[in-house]
C-alpha cells in the first residue's frame, strides 16, 4: 500500500452536522472552527452584540433570515487531523440538500436542544443516517439554559430514535446552572470560568480529580453528591462502551455542552476525532472501492452557482473516495463517458476558498464547472472506469408557475432558473407550447420558492411573478407498449397539468392520490413513476 496515501487517509475526518432548526447546529460549527484555529472570533447567527454572521452561512438570504438554506463546506486542520465539516440546512424545506450531503460523509454529529430533545426534523435525518449505517455522535446543546434532565434525554434517544447512548461526559450541576463536565475517560472534572466574551473566544477552565478536596470546595454539597451518584449509576447500569457498535451506528457517543458559551466544545472535538472513522469504502458498479485504492475516484454531490457573485461562477462539490487528486488531472466522467480535465480545484472555509494542487480521500474539493457536471456524477481514473451508486431523488410536492415580470429580461431569467435547477434545489417543468415565457417549478418545500425569488433578483437581476399551483403529486409517465405519452394519448390528462421535465419526459401533476388512482384505472397500460423512469425507482 502507498504509505503516503495511507497516512493521509488516517488523518481525514469528514462529517455532517444535522439537527432540527434552532438546535444550535451552525453555532456549534462556528465553535469547532474557533477551537480549530480556523477563525479567531466566532459569530452567532442571531448575535446583536457583535453584528457578525456565522462563517458557514455565506448566502445573503441566510444572513438576513438567520437560517441555513444550503450546505456549507468547511475545512481546517486540528491536532494532526484534516477536518471536513459539511454544515447542513436544518429546515425541512431544504432537507433534499441535506440528504445528498449525507451521501458524502463518513459520520454525522446530531445536535439536540437540551430543552426540546428529539424533534421532528431530527427524526427524519436520523433515519437517513441509520439506513446508511453512518456512525452518529450526539451533542446535547444549550446546557446554559433550563432543559430536560440528562438521564431523560438518554431515555428519549432510545425510545424515540431507537438508539442506545454512551455518555462520554456528564454535566456538573442542574437546570441550566451547570458548572462543568465530568469526562468519563479521564475520570476528571472540568469546571469552566465565567463566559465574558459572549462566546467569541475559547473559554478558560480548570481540571480536577473527582476526589480532589479543591473540587469539593468549588461545588456545594448537593451538586457534588449528585455528580458522584450519577457517575456510579452510569458505570453500573449504563451501556458499555463498544467502538464496533458505534461504527455500525448502533450506539451513539453522547456529549453535553453549550456551543453558545463554548461549554464542553473542545472536549467534544477532541473525543470526536479520537473515535470517528476515517474515510470509508464505497459501493460501485465494480464492487467496493477502498480509499487506499491508488486509482483516483470521486463523485459530485452538490452544484452551487454564484458563490462569488462578482464572477458568476459555478462550482461542483466533489467527495474524493480513493487515490490522490491532482490539479489539472484528466479523469473519466460518467455522465458524458468522456475524459475531462479537472481545473481550478478549490478548498473552502464556507465561501472563502483557495486553489489547491492536491487532495486525498475524504476531502471535499470544489471544481470549476462550465456546465458539464451533475449531482451524482462519478469521476474515475482513465484506467479504471465504473459508477458509484445513484443518489436518491425526491419527488416535488409544491408547485408554482414562474415568469419574469420584465419580458426584456427573459434571457437572464432563463439562465438563472436553469442554473438554479442544476443545483438540485428545484425541479423544472414546461408545458407544451409555453416556450420560455414561463415555467412550472416543483420543490420539496415552500421556502424554496422564497429562496428562488430572492436569488433570481439578487444574482441575476430578475424580478419574478410566482403563482402557486394546486397540485401536490407529480408522476412520470410511460406506456408499457412503448407508445408516446401525450395529452391526446393519455385519458384524463385534463384532470391535472400535463408537463415535460428538462429532458422532455412526460409528467402529470395532480391534486391528490385520488386523482392519480382515476388516471391509473382509466389507463391500464400506463406505468407511473415517482421519479424519472431512468432512475429505476417506481
Amino acid at each position: 500500500m502507498n504509505e503516503e496515501l495511507k497516512t493521509e487517509i488516517e488523518k481525514r475526518r469528514t462529517f455532517a452536522i444535522i439537527s432540527h432548526p434552532d438546535a444550535g447546529k451552525t453555532t456549534l460549527t462556528e465553535k469547532l472552527l474557533l477551537y480549530g484555529g480556523a477563525i479567531h472570533l466566532a459569530g452567532s447567527i442571531k448575535s446583536r452584540k457583535t453584528q457578525r454572521h456565522a462563517v458557514s452561512d455565506w448566502m445573503e438570504i441566510e444572513k438576513q433570515r438567520g437560517i441555513s438554506v444550503t450546505s456549507s463546506v468547511l475545512q481546517f486542520d486540528y491536532s494532526g487531523f484534516r477536518i471536513n465539516i459539511l454544515d447542513t440546512p436544518g429546515h425541512q424545506d431544504f432537507s433534499e440538500d441535506t440528504y445528498r450531503t449525507l451521501m458524502a460523509v463518513d459520520s454525522a454529529v446530531m445536535v439536540l436542544d437540551a430543552a426540546k430533545g428529539v424533534e421532528a426534523q431530527t427524526k427524519k435525518l436520523f433515519k437517513v443516517c441509520k439506513e446508511r449505517r453512518i456512525p452518529i455522535f450526539t451533542f446535547i446543546n444549550k446546557l446554559d439554559r433550563f432543559g430536560k434532565a440528562p438521564i431523560d434525554l438518554m431515555d428519549e434517544l432510545e425510545n424515540v430514535l431507537g438508539i442506545r447512548s454512551y455518555p462520554m461526559n456528564w454535566p456538573v450541576g442542574s437546570d441550566g446552572r451547570y458548572r462543568g463536565v465530568y469526562d468519563r475517560q479521564t475520570k476528571k472534572v472540568e469546571l469552566f470560568a465565567a463566559d465574558e466574551t459572549h462566546g467569541q473566544k475559547a473559554r478558560a477552565s480548570e481540571i480536577y480529580a473527582v476526589d480532589d478536596p479543591a473540587l469539593r470546595a468549588r461545588l456545594d454539597e448537593e451538586t457534588y453528591q449528585a455528580l458522584t451518584d450519577d457517575i456510579t449509576l452510569l458505570d453500573e447500569a449504563g451501556e458499555p462502551f463498544d467502538l464496533a457498535r458505534i461504527a455500525q451506528g448502533e450506539l451513539t457517543p453522547l456529549f453535553f455542552g453549550s456551543a453558545m458559551t463554548n461549554f464542553g466544545v473542545e472536549n467534544f472535538l477532541e473525543e470526536y476525532l479520537r473515535l470517528a472513522p476515517p474515510p470509508a469504502p464505497r459501493a460501485s458498479s465494480d464492487g467496493i472501492i477502498d480509499p487506499a485504492e491508488e486509482n483516483f475516484s470521486a463523485f459530485v454531490f452538490k452544484i452551487q452557482a454564484n458563490m462569488n457573485p462578482a464572477h458568476r461562477d459555478r462550482l461542483a462539490f466533489v467527495r474524493i473516495v480513493s487515490g490522490r487528486f491532482e490539479r489539472n488531472m484528466s479523469v473519466w466522467h460518467s455522465r458524458s463517458e468522456k475524459s475531462v480535465k479537472l481545473v481550478q480545484p478549490q478548498q473552502f472555509l464556507a465561501q472563502d476558498r483557495q486553489i489547491i494542487d492536491m487532495a486525498w480521500p475524504g476531502d471535499i474539493v470544489g471544481l470549476f464547472d462550465p456546465g458539464i457536471f451533475g449531482i451524482g456524477d462519478t469521476l474515475t481514473s482513465l484506467s479504471h472506469k465504473f459508477r458509484f451508486a445513484d443518489f436518491p431523488v425526491f419527488p416535488p410536492e409544491k408547485f408554482a408557475r414562474v415568469r419574469a415580470k420584465d419580458t426584456m429580461k427573459r434571457k437572464q431569467f432563463v439562465k438563472g432558473i436553469e442554473q438554479l435547477t442544476q443545483e438540485g434545489a428545484i425541479q423544472l417543468f414546461s408545458q407544451a407550447g409555453a416556450g420560455t415565457e414561463s415555467y412550472i417549478v416543483g420543490t420539496v418545500g415552500t421556502l424554496q420558492f422564497d429562496v428562488l425569488e430572492y436569488r433570481l433578483k439578487s444574482e441575476y437581476g430578475v424580478d419574478i411573478e410566482l403563482t402557486m399551483q394546486p397540485f401536490e403529486v407529480a408522476r412520470w409517465l410511460a406506456f408499457a407498449d412503448g407508445r408516446e405519452v401525450t395529452p391526446s394519448t393519455l385519458r384524463g390528462a385534463d384532470r391535472g397539468m400535463f408537463v415535460y421535465d428538462r429532458v422532455h419526459n412526460p409528467v402529470l401533476l395532480v391534486n391528490n392520490e385520488w386523482a392519480l388512482g382515476w388516471i391509473k384505472e382509466n389507463n391500464p397500460a400506463l406505468t407511473l413513476y415517482q421519479v424519472p423512469a431512468d432512475r429505476k425507482e417506481a
